[in-house]
């Protein structure tokens, strides 16, 4: 079973697929720092020593979210950065939400 960040985001028309219960645990699982809000959204925070930091970290945030088709919400304040993500058509969690947030998890340096 491939990884979540060798998987791409699928184009989401308004009939992909909610998680809950059981497919959404498992997937959480492979996402331990993420926050799964309600079942419906992800969202975590990202720590940086200054704001150039996480400003160049919203901004590699932002090229995955256009290679993927997929856009998180995000929060830019100094030294942080707050993203939130779910599937807008679906108004829940779909497996796209996850990939998203390992691709993230995959661009963050975390400070030393």
């Amino acid at each position: 079973m491939p990884k979540l960040t060798e998987k791409s985001c699928a184009a989401c028309r308004g009939n992909a697929h909610p998680l809950h219960g059981q497919e959404l645990n498992d997937l959480r699982r492979e996402l331990p720092d993420w926050e799964v809000v309600a079942e419906h959204h992800l969202r975590r925070e990202f720590r940086f020593p200054d704001f150039v930091q996480a400003l160049a970290f919203v901004n590699r945030v932002g090229e995955i979210a256009e290679r993927e088709g997929h856009h998180p919400d995000i929060e830019l304040g100094w030294g942080r950065v707050a993203v939130m993500t779910y599937t807008h058509k679906v108004n829940a969690l779909t497996e796209s939400d996850f990939i998203l947030a390992a691709k993230i998890d995959a661009a963050y340096s975390k400070p030393a």
